[in-house]
């Protein structure tokens, strides 16, 4: 990942985010003001940190040389690797970014270097998890046991769904409705068991 060069010959926009149980934004908007933003959108969020509606409407007013500017880094990303999506997405459109508290400014060269070192601990973090997760299905699988969701039905489940399909008076939808699962479940779970699923026969009903 790379950031650009940005030429910052357009506005300084500012983004401020507080929550549900702490709604006074004045700290961050006078900081963002102070910076020489003309405008400051201030989402107050009470969940999910995806749906920002004053994020989406800054984004669609940036232009080409504007530059984002936040009180804290975490006001924009929701982790690491979220901040650097956001943050090429900006270097796509010539957009700029600046986080007060840190003092970064992707505008200059040592803010864009600071970037890099950002996205090569992201890369490095999400290594370190995909190799936790291979040892543990490894160790898994040493054990007897299998890595995964675990099946949708239990052994006498199948069993049951088997002698429902085999008495020829049951479509698999319906055997489904009984069991609690979808058609698909309950074609998996009988061509596992190498019992050869083909709908519809003629004494069934259709799906």
């Amino acid at each position: 990942m790379s950031i650009a060069t940005v030429s910052t010959v357009g506005h300084l926009l500012g983004y401020a985010r507080v929550s549900r149980t702490d709604q006074d934004a004045a700290l961050q908007v006078d900081a963002l003001t102070a910076a020489g933003c003309y405008r400051v959108f201030v989402d107050t969020i009470s969940g999910s940190l995806d749906h920002r509606p004053e994020l989406t409407k800054l984004m669609g007013q940036l232009r080409p040389g504007d530059t984002l500017v936040v009180w804290r880094l975490d006001r924009l990303g929701r982790s690491i690797r979220h901040l650097i999506d956001q943050l090429q997405i900006l270097s796509e459109q010539g957009v700029g970014f600046r986080s007060l508290q840190e003092t970064i400014d992707t505008t200059s060269s040592g803010g864009r270097l600071v970037f890099h070192v950002f996205a090569a601990l992201a890369e490095f973090e999400r290594d370190l998890i995909r190799e936790r997760t291979n040892a543990g299905l490894a160790a898994a699988r040493a054990r007897g046991r299998k890595g995964g969701r675990p099946p949708a039905l239990s052994p006498d489940q199948v069993k049951a769904a088997r002698r429902m399909y085999e008495q020829n008076e049951m479509t698999v939808a319906k055997i489904g409705a009984v069991l609690g699962v979808s058609r698909a479940t309950i074609y998996r779970a009988l061509n596992r068991q190498s019992v050869p699923v083909v709908e519809p026969r003629q004494s069934r009903s259709a799906v």
